[in-house]
């Protein structure tokens, strides 16, 4: 392969600034990783014991005061079945804050602006 074309750039070769930034956020990304060391299969599954913890915890306790609702003050609606409801959504839009914020760390390191790059243009 020749070292000014990149997959997906349709045979256009890259110009020398180009190839250097490339190489630059290449070498920035591999030191990153070096750095944080690998992550081992633990963390993994506590980023799943997380959402689901963050899910069911207000949905068990929400269902939990709609059975004590419902056996203090007896309606003609379901306390239980509708707290259950509120606690799924709440607990969704939980587990959609940790996941979005977990995503944006990372898009953020892969996108953020490089050291070198910041050197080299000053």
């Amino acid at each position: 392969m020749n070292r000014n074309k990149q997959p997906g750039d349709r045979g256009r070769p890259l110009s020398e600034e180009q190839f250097r930034r490339r190489l630059a956020a290449r070498r920035s990304r591999f030191l990153r990783a070096r750095q944080q060391g690998e992550r081992p299969a633990w963390f993994g599954l506590g980023m799943f014991g997380l959402v689901g913890w963050s899910v069911a915890i207000p949905t068990v306790s929400l269902t939990a005061l709609g059975l004590w609702v419902d056996r203090r003050w007896h309606g003609p609606y379901s306390w239980t079945l509708m707290l259950l409801v509120i606690g799924i959504a709440l607990g969704c839009l939980n587990a959609w804050f940790w996941v979005s914020r977990e995503r944006s760390e990372i898009t953020k390191d892969r996108s953020g602006p490089l050291k070198e790059e910041q050197d080299d243009r000053d």
